[in-house]
């Protein structure tokens, strides 16, 4: 019996979904299919209920086929198939159906096919013609498919890749990579996919024959397996091979087993362990050897044999909405283990608070926040990576003295902000408290004398408010009140190794106004906002901690919190410019600044800043190198802007008081476009935390010479010695699944006993198969 009609439509309640599976076919159909359809819509359907339309349906009941001719579409369970014909055999349960057959499957993966057979419980179907388009744009194509159940399939004559396939008029393209196999068994089960005789083909061409190979199957979100290897050759290990292999332990654990063999030196064995639990995770980084030392050239030093590990640990846990608690473990048994097996990442940022350049902090914390206020309480130590000099006796490079380093702990913060207004103002309460021990004292090494103990505690009551006048200007007042109290020993007096120690209590306080006027001026097509500010504040004497005196009688203060301050544009505005607790701003200053806004309308704009600081009298507690100890202070001058879409600059500068000379200054431009990108930045400080000159540029990029193809470059210059510290440049090929890098470097700093050297690289990535092969 037909029933003809122009479009056909019926909900078939309790039916199984036409196709479930995946199928794949030649690169050539899949081109042909190129054209991604639109998925399907909501359209209200029951689980298990299945909707079909066809331009035409004919029913033999007395052969128990339904047949449906022109634009099939049936819809079950999220999945939506569409064809050119369909027959359905009610005797036998067998569903087929023929031509430019789609299937969109819930997950956004699309499979094609030109004929498809399927039992009747969608179990095991076989499929011609067919290909896929997988997660991450992945294709996978085959002569034939089999489907032994819902979770293997079983291609001949197959083929995979994730690089595009069709060129722009609609041609077959050939893949930029590709692997190509007499079968390949995809199970979703254990989510991997398995080749034989598989072969790996560049721009067409075969390179490697691997008659077993396996990766992970793209829709899955991980798998054991092997992971990309490392290669290298150098002078400090000679022939170098890494082999990481990925081990999923259990759905919350897994971990990286990762030995590198070396032909100069004893073998390395890197590892990295992650798990998450219900409230937070883990993850520990380590590494270990049992070696000698070797010097920059990979030669051996004897009597010297010992175990040498490493550990770069962090853990974070959410105790409830407001609690956290956490940790990091970062130690070394050798100042230069990450340098001489090259590591990577040591110094990535664990927890929330960080230590210095080449340095390790372990700590153990606890935070509560909330919207109204926020506590911490934590303890760390700290171990100093950064080598010193060669002891002519061992021939061992000598490092920081780890011992000079305080043991922190507990340090407290807390802060509150009250939500009603007071005196019509923002109320902000803080609370800090602090314990620092040492055990070697950090001025005096030969003889190691006990190092210096303090402890701080500290409340303070921060006020401010905001007056606005019908005319724009804008007055803040404010004012701070605050107390600390100290304890402090193995204070060294001087005389012999004998130290004392004193206990000190102190108020504090600051009143003053924040003035700001803006004016405003549209050009034709800019906005220009010129904003003259000016800060006044008053603080009564402030009583220094003071622990000694230098051999000029100068007083030398206590300062834990405070050694890298320097004074810029974010600065220049504080009541206190100290950004610790141990050091105070006192006197009566003014902090005055000129600050100037253009914004184009097509989105161009440019800002400018000068400003500097005046005072009633100097301030000896400021270092000579701050800027701020005489009356009137260093200019300050900043600038950054957009001139054009895809480029960036910026400078900051501080200039002499009276001569203006540049005492620090920073600058750097950024630039993207289609020719490439680009950064340079320049520093130059004629006196760092340490009290040496400073200057140096970075600069680095990347050059387009093709659609494909360009050449890369990174430079660091020390211009304090004249000389290079890194020198990287390379050449490159990238399309949307592969790049190739060649990256010739030359590091000319002495580390150590680690010498400068030359290196080659040849990186290689690949989309979906992850990680990068290197070798030098």
């Amino acid at each position: 019996m037909a029933k003809p009609a122009s479009t056909f439509a019926e909900r078939v309640p309790g039916k199984r979904a036409l196709f479930a599976g995946a199928a794949v076919a030649f690169l050539w159909t899949a081109c042909a299919h190129a054209q991604t359809p639109a998925g399907p819509s909501p359209d209200g359907l029951q689980k298990d209920e299945m909707y079909m339309e066809a331009d035409e349906v004919i029913r033999e009941d007395d052969a128990g086929l339904t047949t449906a001719n022109g634009n099939i579409e049936v819809r079950y369970n999220g999945r939506t198939l569409r064809a050119n014909r369909l027959i359905y055999n009610d005797q036998t349960g067998v569903i087929r159906a023929y031509g430019n057959i789609v299937i969109i499957n819930s997950d956004g993966t699309f499979e094609y096919a030109e004929e498809i057979v399927l039992d009747e419980d969608m179990r095991a179907g076989v499929a011609l013609g067919f290909s896929a388009r997988l997660q991450e744009n992945v294709k996978i194509a085959a002569a034939s498919a089999a489907k032994r159940n819902e979770n293997v399939e079983e291609l001949s004559k197959a083929i995979y890749t994730p690089c595009e396939i069709c060129a722009k008029d609609g041609s077959v393209k050939t893949p930029t990579w590709s692997i190509a196999a007499e079968r390949v068994i995809r199970d979703k089960k254990r989510r991997v996919v398995y080749y034989r005789n598989a072969r790996f083909k560049l721009f067409g061409v075969s390179v490697v024959y691997l008659p077993l190979f396996w990766h992970a199957d793209p829709a899955a979100e991980r798998s054991s397996g092997f992971l990309v290897p490392k290669a290298s050759v150098s002078d400090r290990r000679g022939l170098s091979y890494e082999q990481p292999y990925y081990w999923v332990i259990s759905p919350s654990t897994d971990a990286i087993i990762s030995p590198q063999v070396n032909s100069k030196i004893a073998p390395f064995l890197n590892g990295q362990l992650r798990k998450r639990f219900y409230s937070g995770d883990v993850d520990f980084r380590f590494g270990y050897t049992h070696a000698r030392d070797f010097d920059g050239k990979g030669n051996e030093l004897p009597g010297t044999s010992t175990d040498r590990s490493y550990i770069l640990g962090r853990g974070s846990f959410q105790i409830d909405e407001k609690w956290l608690w956490g940790f990091t473990a970062e130690r070394a048994s050798d100042d230069l283990i990450f340098d001489k097996y090259e590591i990577g990442k040591v110094y990535d940022t664990r927890g929330p608070y960080i230590a210095d350049d080449r340095r390790l902090i372990s700590q153990l914390y606890a935070m509560r926040q909330d919207e109204r206020s926020y506590f911490s309480v934590a303890g760390m130590t700290i171990q100093g990576l950064r080598p010193g000099a060669i002891d002519p006796v061992t021939g061992r490079a000598v490092g920081e003295n780890d011992r000079v380093f305080p043991i922190i702990g507990p340090l407290v913060e807390g802060h509150y902000e009250p939500a009603p207004k007071i005196l019509g103002g923002r109320l902000r309460a803080h609370t800090s408290a602090v314990v620092l021990s040492r055990e070697q004292s950090q001025t005096d090494l030969t003889r190691r004398l006990p190092g210096l103990d303090s402890a701080r505690v500290t409340a303070d009551l921060d006020w401010r408010r905001a007056y606005i006048s019908s005319a724009g200007l804008r007055l803040e007042p404010f004012a701070t009140v605050r107390a600390d109290a100290y304890r402090i020993q193995d204070i060294l007096t001087g005389v012999g190794s004998a130290t004392r120690k004193d206990n000190m209590t102190r108020a504090l306080a600051t009143a003053g106004v924040d003035i700001t006027y803006p004016f405003y001026k549209r050009l034709s097509d800019a906005t220009v906002v010129v904003e003259p500010v000016v800060q006044v504040a008053a603080s009564p004497n402030a009583k220094q901690v003071v622990i000694g005196r230098n051999t000029a009688g100068e007083p030398i203060y206590l300062n834990e919190d405070s050694i890298a301050f320097e004074f810029d544009e974010t600065t220049l505005f504080r009541p206190n410019k100290f950004p610790g607790y141990d050091l105070y701003e006192d006197g009566v200053r003014l902090n005055m600044a000129g600050r100037a806004t253009v914004m184009w309308d097509d989105g161009r704009r440019a800002n400018f800043l000068i400003g500097r600081s005046f005072r009633t009298e100097e301030n000896a507690v400021f270092t000579n190198r701050s800027g701020l100890r005489t009356k009137a202070s260093d200019w300050i001058v900043s600038a950054d802007a957009q001139p054009m879409r895809g480029m960036s600059v910026f400078a900051r500068a501080r200039l002499d008081s009276d001569s203006l000379d540049v005492h620090r200054l920073e600058a750097g431009a950024n630039v993207y476009n289609k020719y490439g990108s680009g950064f340079v930045r320049y520093l130059t400080d004629d006196f760092d935390i340490n009290g040496t000159k400073r200057e140096n540029l970075d600069l680095g990029g990347e050059l387009n010479l093709g659609k494909r193809y360009g050449v890369s470059f990174y430079g660091q210059r020390d211009l304090s010695q004249d000389s290079w510290v890194i020198r990287d440049v390379g050449v490159f090929y990238r399309d949307d699944c592969l790049r190739v890098d060649v990256i010739y470097r030359r590091e000319d700093t002495i580390i150590g006993r680690l010498l400068p050297s030359e290196s080659v690289s040849v990186r290689l990535t690949l989309a979906t198969l992850g990680g990068s092969f290197s070798g030098r």
